[in-house]
């Protein structure tokens, strides 16, 4: 366990912090441990929040199971974890950011870098972004999956008082879903295809609730994904694997289909699933290199295919949507574990049969 040796810290600032947290940490392909690390030193702009809880991500099973997430390898041991929430026990010693003892929903992202054009409005197009609990460079983003994590003050975001901490674990995944709801246009009195329900797709049909679609069906190989999919707002679920999946699929005829399967039979059928002249937002990250889809289907019906990467200030507008509670999602969340039993918790993760979304209580 940790060390009670303090952190130093600025003037008035008397919490003692501990020298060291418990925290999630991947080594390489199939090595998952639980252990102590440093907890480094605050920079003046960052503070120190007391992590509650924490989601399970892909791209921490991807890490766990496979030692990469797409392209970006572990050379070296990484904390995981991106989807997190806390408390701030010690403010930022520059006076930015939240002030101890404020709850807070976490933006991991770090944009930046140059030699490539992006608009200046969207960020997360940045060629030089980071994420927490990323290996896209080395030295490693460590993430968040810790007790104590130290994170820049511009990261935090304020949670209402009224805001439970376990529901606002799905802030950040939350907001992946409304940045690519966002992406398809205006929803209101319109027909959406979610493929892919797992936990992107199922608060995907969420915001598409919200967003005031008046018919979503929601496509999955598995029934848990879409029976939470069908409590989130789905109308109609579609069984991947039957034998009428693929004419059910294109006899739904979406004005807008959200691919959040990460697959290339998931894009397939979202392609198949639009009708003639409808939109596909690409939510869900398929492997790198070439790709089997019909994409003459998509031009011969001028289909509009649309990425959608990550996430901009949407965060803001999800943390009030879940506060006024005109966005309901606690119905994803399916687990929660101790951290000391992160192995566990990632094994249950990894089973989208069983599972929806995974938390880590730290």
């Amino acid at each position: 366990m940790s060390s009670e040796a303090s952190v130093p810290g600025p003037a008035g600032h008397s919490e003692d912090l501990p020298a060291e947290a418990l925290a999630v940490v991947a080594h390489a392909a199939g090595d998952l441990r639980v252990r102590t690390v440093p907890l480094p030193v605050p920079a003046p702009d960052s503070a120190v929040v007391r992590i509650a809880f924490g989601g399970i991500c892909g791209s921490d099973l991807h890490y766990w199971k496979h030692g990469a997430a797409g392209e970006s390898v572990l050379k070296g041991p990484m904390v995981l974890g991106h989807e997190v929430v806390g408390t701030v026990v010690r403010s930022a010693a520059d006076g930015s950011g939240p002030a101890a003892g404020t709850p807070v929903a976490v933006h991991p992202a770090t944009p930046g870098g140059a030699g490539a054009r992006y608009p200046a409005d969207r960020p997360n197009l940045s060629p030089g972004c980071t994420y927490l609990g990323s290996a896209a460079r080395f030295p490693h983003t460590d993430g968040a999956f810790a007790r104590h994590a130290v994170l820049p003050s511009r990261m935090l975001r304020p949670l209402p008082q009224t805001l439970p901490l376990r529901t606002a674990a799905l802030v950040e995944p939350a907001s992946v879903a409304w940045h690519a709801v966002s992406r398809a246009g205006d929803l209101r009195g319109k027909r959406v295809l979610v493929v892919g329900a797992g936990p992107i797709g199922a608060l995907a049909v969420a915001v598409c609730r919200r967003a005031g679609a008046s018919d979503i069906t929601a496509v999955d190989l598995h029934r848990k994904p879409l029976e939470i999919a069908a409590g989130l707002g789905a109308t109609r679920t579609i069984e991947a694997g039957s034998d009428d999946a693929a004419a059910r699929i294109a006899a739904v005829e979406a004005d807008v289909v959200l691919e959040s399967s990460g697959s290339a039979r998931g894009l397939a059928s979202a392609v198949s699933g639009a009708m003639r002249g409808g939109r596909v937002v690409m939510v869900g990250l398929l492997p790198s290199g070439n790709q089997p889809v019909p994409v003459s289907l998509a031009i011969t019906r001028e289909l509009e295919l649309v990425g959608s990467f990550r996430f901009n200030d949407e965060i803001d507008d999800v943390i009030a949507a879940l506060a006024d509670g005109s966005l309901a999602v606690d119905g994803v969340i399916t687990h929660g574990f101790a951290a000391a039993d992160a192995l566990e918790a990632f094994e249950v993760a990894a089973d989208a049969s069983v599972s929806g979304k995974v938390l880590l209580e730290f």
